[in-house]
């Protein structure tokens, strides 16, 4: 059982910047989801193990970057601009990766075998 670490959320004032980590050890493609309170948990970023594919969500705008160090076995998603409607829960997912999907992405929360807790995220107008 692979452990999920989230860190880095926090409370920021709208057009400021979060960076949020993941800690997870392992072979994994790793995928960021947000969830506001009532509403279904939605994608937001997901890269492949080897770093080498991003996807995000079209409302991104270009606000999103993840990243990954694998020597650090961690993964980044660095927020811009922030909005209040960008408060939410985020939680970092990890998805087994085999030698052949090493480029894969995957943006679908069904295909990830992992979960963290979560990090709350707060935008103020």
């Amino acid at each position: 059982q692979v452990q999920v670490v989230e860190s880095g959320g926090g409370l920021v004032q709208a057009g400021g910047s979060l960076r949020l980590s993941c800690a997870a050890s392992g072979r994994y493609a790793m995928g960021w989801f947000r969830q506001d309170p009532g509403k279904e948990r939605e994608f937001v970023a997901a890269i492949s193990w080897n770093g080498r594919r991003t996807y995000y969500t079209t409302s991104s705008n270009g606000r999103l970057t993840i990243s990954r160090d694998n020597a650090k076995n961690t993964v980044y998603l660095q927020m811009n601009s922030l909005k209040p409607e960008d408060t939410a829960v985020y939680y970092c997912a990890a998805h087994s990766t085999g030698l052949s999907d090493l480029n894969s992405v995957w943006y679908n929360e069904r295909d990830y075998d992992y979960w963290g807790q979560g990090t709350q995220v707060t935008v103020s107008s």
